[in-house]
């Protein structure tokens, strides 16, 4: 059966880089799981932590998720945590799900956090490790990769677009979840901007919504 993991540094980049297409593949009987690596900084207030909680039990009986594995390193501070330590979290969990098809943040995006989750899960992917693994794309994540300006990076520039016109609606409620992740258009991770950037992969591809992902590899 074929096996897909999503590598989220926080609760909500999974639905904003690649909402539709986990959508997508669960309609066709692929069974999906879920990495959050991180957990809620100590400034937030008890009330907020269950909230949190609260949040990620709906999202996952949204998606359907097969499993469900939190990290629980620190939010923002990635950069801290000792390499063998992060890897080898990132690895027991690749390591009891052996998925073909992984999803991570990309490479470029301006949050240090996403940098790390690359760089750590990119580690485990090396194939005479994982020989399951087959296919590994990278997602956008709106106001963090359209932020990453160094001006030695080539960009974003997606090379595979999936077609997710029918499955944008659920997509949209499904994020309306993390209301408190969500701002007022123009703010980039409002409902308009999401939309706006369904509808510009689409276009780019030959459809009403899309999502677009970086091909990294992929063993045929």
């Amino acid at each position: 059966m074929k096996k897909v993991i999503v590598i989220a540094p926080h609760p909500d980049d999974e639905t904003l880089g690649c909402g539709g297409t986990l959508l997508r593949y669960r309609s066709q009987g692929v069974a999906i799981h879920w990495m959050i690596v991180t957990n809620m900084d100590t400034d937030f207030s008890t009330d907020r932590f269950t909230a949190r909680e609260r949040e990620i039990d709906i999202i996952q009986n949204h998606y359907g998720f097969e499993s469900v594995s939190v990290l629980n390193l620190p939010t923002t501070r990635l950069d801290t945590v000792p390499v063998g330590e992060f890897v080898s979290r990132i690895k027991s969990v690749l390591d009891r799900i052996e998925p073909d098809t992984i999803y991570l943040p990309y490479r470029g995006d301006v949050h240090t956090d996403h940098r790390a989750v690359f760089d750590a899960a990119i580690s485990c992917t090396k194939w005479f490790r994982y020989p399951c693994i087959k296919r590994i794309l990278s997602y956008e994540t709106l106001s963090e990769t359209e932020f990453g300006l160094n001006p030695d990076s080539n960009g974003f520039r997606p090379n595979v677009f999936v077609d997710i016109s029918s499955h944008l609606e659920k997509k949209l409620d499904i994020l309306s979840v993390y209301a408190s992740e969500l701002g007022v258009f123009p703010f980039p991770r409002s409902i308009e901007a999401v939309r706006a950037l369904a509808a510009l992969r689409g276009a780019a591809s030959g459809c009403i919504a899309a999502e677009a992902f970086m091909l990294l590899k992929e063993i045929i």
